[in-house]
């Protein structure tokens, strides 16, 4: 195994220089919920740890449950030393504890905004600047932002005032469209932070700085080179509690309309002129604009759609995707799904891209594996008429975050023979320390006003005009025949089987 090798630990800060220089209160609507324990709150305890975080902001929840302070800081509390044991210090707690605050509200109540209002400014912030994070279920995004507006919660003259949208973000082109205006109506584009957690992984990020920092690939980065492209995300959770929400959104929905299509940007996307938000954000855009799109009867010879049903993971049985709760009992909707997308641009003309996801599968893995062509004559097999082993360049994002390529060597001895071996970087051995929760990174930038991994409107209702079509065929029977698959398989399902070689169906056998 040959391994890459990594600078010392220390020697490029990355994000760590960034501070907040002046302090900001962090509304989180929706606070009682799972995001809030599982995620913000320890994102924003890490951030304040590191020193990232002014120590002068305040954190304020906001749900209808009845808490005090104390009992939400215990709960929070609670849930921290459950599944963060490995950065929890009680005094670092205690001190940042301090700064978390609650209150017991109906996000449809007038009254309740103008008294959380009240309360701010009777604080005399100089600047008094405001984080909204909206962690609610989508049906209220609209209701919050009109009340924020319309009791002047939005404007900027005593400081920033920004919104944090969590996905799914509408649930076709027409509701996204409507959203966008309705938040406009109160907020500026440039108060608005969409977030897709993806962006805000280090090995993503690491996409572009691989591609744009070191000359050696970038070259290479295209149609001449590159023969195909396959960006995977495999769950082995199933829809759990989630089953009447899932079964109305299907695996297109929760994944490919925005974190399978965001990687894809980041691939292929041309370089920006300036990393900072419109510039790699136009550079997306552009991007979603060269999908080629996939109308009626093309959905069936280009995508694949699955279901789960029972099986074993990690050695223990589960039910089928029909038998979790809230699912009926003759349930159409995907669990699975893959597509083959072509961009048409000059760049990629040709190159197939595989987006692939799905539930249940056999590992959990995010992954993006570039399989470059073989070289014009393989001269060291006369025999062979094609080189049996392409070099790949694989992309590990979660969970084995690393980088990995293989490419042919000779086998020690005599002749000429010839093996395939890898050149391996992972993380978290050669910088020595576990990569950052992703909602960390966002909610600093966020704070710091940098929208550069947050999704701008358009982007968003590009991947939805791209997707509809494809949503329509599957749900008028023009697209595949839904497939059934075990839950804990290993390898493709026969239908992808067939998309990456079509030759399969005229040749079953």
């Amino acid at each position: 195994m040959v391994h890459f090798a990594v600078p010392e630990p220390g020697q490029n800060p990355g994000n760590e220089n960034q501070v907040m220089q002046h302090p900001a209160t962090i509304i989180i609507f929706g606070a009682s919920g799972d995001l809030t324990r599982r995620k913000l709150i320890p994102s924003l305890f890490d951030l304040y740890r590191k020193k990232q975080l002014h120590p002068d902001s305040q954190i304020i929840g906001i749900s209808r449950t009845p808490f005090s302070d104390q009992e939400f800081r215990e709960k929070l509390k609670a849930s921290f030393t459950e599944f963060y044991a490995h950065t929890y210090d009680a005094k670092t707690w205690d001190q940042f504890s301090n700064h978390i605050s609650y209150r017991s509200g109906d996000v449809t109540s007038r009254d309740d905004y103008l008294s959380l209002d009240s309360s701010l400014s009777q604080q005399k912030r100089k600047p008094d600047n405001r984080l909204y994070y909206l962690s609610l279920d989508p049906r209220f995004y609209q209701t919050v932002t009109d009340i924020l507006g319309e009791t002047g919660m939005t404007g900027e003259e005593e400081g920033w005032r920004r919104v944090i949208i969590e996905k799914p973000y509408g649930s076709n082109l027409k509701t996204a469209v409507a959203l966008t205006s309705a938040i406009q109506r109160s907020f500026f584009e440039n108060q608005i932070y969409r977030i897709d957690h993806y962006l805000g992984k280090d090995t993503v990020q690491n996409i572009l700085i691989f591609r744009f920092a070191n000359a050696i690939f970038e070259p290479v980065w295209n149609r001449n080179y590159i023969d195909k492209v396959e960006i995977s995300v495999s769950e082995t959770l199933g829809v759990g509690t989630r089953g009447s929400y899932y079964d109305k959104s299907g695996i297109l929905r929760d994944m490919f309309q925005n974190h399978l299509l965001q990687l894809l940007t980041f691939i292929a996307m041309e370089p920006p002129i300036a990393f900072e938000a419109d510039a790699l954000r136009d550079e997306k855009v552009k991007v979603l604009r060269t999908l080629r799109p996939i109308l009626g009867s093309q959905a069936r010879e280009q995508t694949v759609r699955g279901q789960y049903t029972s099986g074993i993971i990690n050695g223990k049985e589960v039910p089928a995707y029909r038998g979790e709760q809230g699912v009926p009992a003759d349930s159409q909707t995907e669990t699975f799904g893959e597509i083959k997308v072509l961009i048409d641009n000059w760049r990629w003309k040709s190159v197939p891209f595989y987006l692939s996801s799905g539930k249940r599968m056999g590992q959990k893995s995010t992954e993006i594996r570039i399989q470059f062509k073989c070289p014009p004559h393989f001269l060291f097999s006369p025999q062979l008429q094609e080189c049996l082993s392409p070099n790949i360049l694989t992309l590990s994002i979660q969970p084995d975050e690393g980088i990995h390529i293989q490419f042919l060597t000779k086998v020690p001895g005599g002749g000429l023979e010839t093996r395939p071996v890898n050149l391996d970087f992972h993380y978290e051995p050669a910088f020595g320390a576990i990569l950052p929760d992703a909602y960390e990174r966002l909610l600093l930038d966020a704070l710091l006003g940098d929208a550069s991994l947050f999704m701008r409107a358009d982007e968003i209702e590009l991947a939805w005009s791209w997707i509809d079509p494809i949503l329509q065929a599957w749900q008028d029977g023009q697209g595949p025949e839904l497939e059934f698959y075990p839950a804990g398989i290993n390898g493709l399902l026969a239908g992808s089987q067939i998309l990456h070689n079509p030759t399969l169906l005229a040749n079953p056998g």
